[in-house]
C-alpha cells in the first residue's frame, strides 16, 4: 500500500522501519522539513517530503505528531490522498506534560480523537496510542503465537477500521475492537489499557474497567 506518515518520532519512526520492511510504499514527514529525515530515508528507503504531501495518493494515513501540533497541519491535508483513505491517529493529550489545556476536550467532553477529527475534517482511527515504540520493532509476533501483544483500535469508519485492523495483524500483533471514537476514552492515558503490553483477552478486560474520569494527571 502507499502509506503517509506525519511525524517522524518513535512511533513514526519506527513505524517507517517496519511497513518499508514489510514492501510498503512508504512518504515520510515531520515539523523540521525533508533534509532532516536524511538518515532515516537512507536507514529504511522512504521517501521524505512535506507535510503537505503526505498524504498525496495515500490509502493510509498515520497521524502522529503532538496534539497540540494538530492544528498546525497544513489546511486540507488530506484532500490529495487515496479514496476511501484511512488515517491513523495515534496521539494523545498530555496537558500538563506537554500540551497546555485544550478547552474542548477538558470542557467540552471531547475524546482526543473527536478532538482530532474536528481538525482534520475526517474520520481517524485511533490505534498505536498506548504501544511501546520499541515494542514495534521487538515485539512482532506470528498470529496464534502466546506472547502476541493485542492493539486496541477505535473507530467510526468500520472500512478504514478494518484496513488498520488488517495492516496491524501485518505488523505482528492482534487487535481488539475498541468501538467508535466516542469510546476512544477507554484507550486514553490514565487508563487501565494503556501501555498494557498483553494479549487479546487482558485487553478486552482492561478496556471493559476503563472508568470516563479522566485521571488528575492528565488534565490541565
Amino acid at each position: 500500500m502507499k502509506i503517509g506518515i506525519i511525524g517522524a518520532g518513535n512511533i513514526g519512526g519506527n513505524l517507517t522501519r517496519r511497513l518499508t520492511a514489510l514492501g510498503h510504499e512508504v512518504s515520510v514527514a515531520n515539523s523540521r522539513g525533508p533534509e532532516s529525515l536524511k538518515a532515516l530515508v537512507e536507514e529504511t528507503g522512504a521517501k521524505a517530503v512535506t507535510a503537505a504531501e503526505a498524504a498525496k495518493g495515500a490509502q493510509v494515513v498515520v497521524v502522529t505528531v503532538p496534539l497540540k501540533s494538530v492544528p498546525a497541519l497544513p489546511a486540507g491535508l488530506l484532500d490529495g490522498a487515496a479514496e476511501g483513505v484511512a488515517v491513523i491517529d495515534t496521539g494523545n493529550y498530555y496537558p500538563q506534560q506537554r500540551d497546555g489545556r485544550i478547552d474542548a476536550i477538558e470542557d467540552g467532553g471531547l475524546t482526543e480523537s473527536r478532538w482530532t477529527e474536528q481538525h482534520l475534517g475526517h474520520r481517524v482511527v485511533k490505534a498505536f496510542n498506548g504501544t511501546y515504540a520499541q515494542d514495534l520493532l521487538e515485539r512482532p509476533r506470528p498470529a496464534g503465537d502466546p506472547e502476541r501483544l493485542a492493539v486496541p483500535v477505535a473507530s467510526d469508519d468500520e472500512a478504514a477500521k478494518r484496513v488498520v485492523r488488517a495492516l496491524i495483524d501485518e505488523l505482528g500483533f492482534d487487535t481488539v475492537d475498541a468501538g467508535g471514537i466516542d469510546d476512544s476514552w477507554r484507550q486514553q492515558p490514565g487508563t487501565p489499557v494503556y501501555g498494557l503490553r498483553e494479549g487479546v483477552a487482558a485487553v478486552t478486560r482492561a478496556l471493559a474497567e476503563a472508568s470516563p474520569e479522566r485521571p488528575a494527571a492528565h488534565r490541565a
